[in-house]
């Protein structure tokens, strides 16, 4: 049986489409496209995005009530098997504008997200790259995600791309990255069609506790 090839979402949250996140992302999504897998590079950087209001709208329609690049990405989101998303630290945190997109792509999507292969990448001058990488992860932990590692964190150093292209350790980090993405990607894919996909619960279990106890 001829399968497709697998796909992967990548996302930019740099307001700079040539900077250091940037980079990084097109390192990694080279050594994707040589081990077979199709992409799709989408730029949010610059993109005027409002942060999640707890309406409860998308509950009801499917869709978020704010009418744009979340929106957008969100057929792309559910037909991609995997979801790659880039960011600059500020202030020891991501990007605001990612932050915002992802927040409500991933509230506002119902589809299944299990075994979508998730990675999250972040440049920085100096510091502030395990926490952001640590925020980024949390959006695939909480959704079924697998997360996909490399031989460090995966962050790459600079304040411009030219000097992002000097961080030999941070580049090798993203072909490792993309290797790995890439073979997590045709594994999960074949079990998909041999195994199916893992049992779940018919319940969603919520714990919340009385006040005062």
């Amino acid at each position: 049986m001829t399968t497709s090839a697998p796909s992967v979402l990548i996302l930019n949250g740099s307001p700079h489409p040539n900077g250091c996140t940037a980079t990084a992302l097109r390192e990694l999504e080279n050594t994707l496209h040589d081990n077979g897998i199709v992409t799709e590079f989408i730029q949010l950087g610059r993109e005027n995005v409002h942060g999640c209001i707890a309406c409860g709208s998308c509950g009801k329609t499917g869709r978020c009530v704010f009418d744009d690049i979340v929106n957008q990405l969100a057929p792309k989101f559910e037909h991609a098997d995997g979801l790659v998303v880039g960011s600059p630290v500020y202030y020891g945190s991501p990007n605001a504008t990612l932050l915002a997109v992802l927040d409500r792509l991933f509230y506002s999507t119902a589809f299944d997200k299990t075994m979508k292969v998730g990675a999250s990448v972040v440049s920085c001058r100096r510091s502030g790259n395990t926490a952001s990488f640590d925020v980024l992860n949390k959006y695939f932990t909480i959704s079924n995600m697998p997360v996909v590692s490399s031989q460090y964190w995966n962050n790459i150093h600079g304040f411009r791309a030219e000097d992002a292209l000097k961080d030999l350790e941070g580049l090798q980090t993203m072909r490792t990255l993309g290797r790995n993405m890439a073979f997590l990607l045709k594994s999960i894919q074949y079990g998909r069609t041999e195994f199916g996909l893992p049992e779940k619960e018919t319940d969603h279990a919520f714990t919340s506790f009385p006040d005062g106890l």
